[in-house]
């Protein structure tokens, strides 16, 4: 590309994740062996948790600007690794009965002060099921961020810091699907209770330095490179899917691991590099980054990569993506 797009790309193309999985599969049967449950992952939502809340009793002694530094380089991470659990329970990854993803989705959020844990359920299986579909898709810009944000450095930094609030908009715009259930109702009480006792026993100081680690973690951050690399035309107009294999795996439970993830749904974090290093021959073509960091500071100042840098597709996906493979 050597202008940004001002639309998306339109495709008649499937998502490709669904004919590469039945591909590996015949070449590689052992990959279904990965299909699984990591309960260890309930060890770190709690140990993680746990951390945040210690370091907000920290930050209420700091001055704000010390308690901002504190969210913008420990509590973004933390808060960053929790947001990526919750993704493992939303594809019930961590316990074999539903609710107990739930449950664990709902305490992973605790620290998060904004209650999305089961809307975020919802919406991403959708995306997994409808991958490009403008109406059913929430990961894909609405048209009113298109208009106002364009391919500026300073309109694309605001974008990204005000990416919370962007990202809990969206589901607005998919009119055909019901927002409320019961789950996300349980997931609204739980956090506003938590979120007014912090404030009522530990003050306002305490809540703002996890306010600041949650806007950080998912916005004006180097990890916010990770919603540029999932999806993000970055590298020509022939990839719509990409990974990251650098060494911030290892504290983001190996999320940058998105294609692997798209072909596999049923595999938990811990798995996702074997399934890269059985089949090497299906991702070793395939572009992919090694560092968050310069793709934030590229995101950021090249003029050729805007919101509309993203595949739509024109035909509705005939039945959902299929749970790769489950037994």
């Amino acid at each position: 590309m050597n202008h940004a797009p001002r639309e998306f790309l339109f495709s008649e193309e499937p998502e490709p994740h669904k004919g590469r999985t039945k591909a590996i599969l015949r070449a590689h049967p052992e990959v279904r062996d990965l299909i699984g449950k990591n309960p260890w992952s309930a060890a770190f939502v709690l140990a993680i948790v746990g951390a945040q809340f210690a370091l907000m009793f920290v930050a209420r002694q700091l001055p704000w600007w010390g308690s901002l530094l504190l969210a913008y380089g420990v509590g973004a991470v933390l808060i960053h690794s929790l947001f990526v659990l919750i993704h493992e329970c939303a594809h019930n990854l961590i316990f074999r009965r539903t609710w107990g993803n739930s449950i664990a989705g709902i305490v992973a959020n605790l620290p998060s002060v904004v209650p999305s844990a089961a809307s975020f359920q919802k919406y991403h299986l959708l995306h997994h099921s409808f991958q490009g579909d403008y109406e059913l898709d929430a990961d894909l810009p609405s048209r009113w961020e298109l208009r106002l944000v364009r391919s500026s450095a300073p309109a694309k930094a605001i974008w990204l810091l005000l990416f919370p609030i962007v990202e809990g908009i969206r589901p607005l715009r998919l009119k055909e699907v019901n927002f409320f259930s019961r789950w996300i109702v349980v997931n609204v009480l739980v956090q506003l209770s938590v979120d007014v006792a912090i404030v009522w026993f530990f003050g306002w100081p305490a809540f703002l330095y996890l306010v600041a680690s949650a806007f950080f973690a998912v916005g004006l951050h180097p990890l916010g490179a990770r919603w540029i690399q999932r999806h993000y035309l970055v590298h020509g107009t022939s990839q719509e899917t990409s990974s990251y294999y650098g060494p911030a795996n290892r504290l983001a439970f190996n999320v940058g691991y998105h294609n692997e993830h798209h072909d596999f749904t049923s595999v938990p974090w811990n798995r996702l590099p074997t399934i890269k290093r059985t089949a090497p021959e299906f991702y070793d073509n395939l572009a992919s980054y090694r560092s968050w960091f310069r793709l934030f500071l590229r995101f950021l100042f090249d003029p050729r990569i805007s919101l509309h840098s993203r595949v739509v597709r024109t035909h509705r996906a005939e039945e959902p993506a299929p749970v790769a493979a489950a037994r």
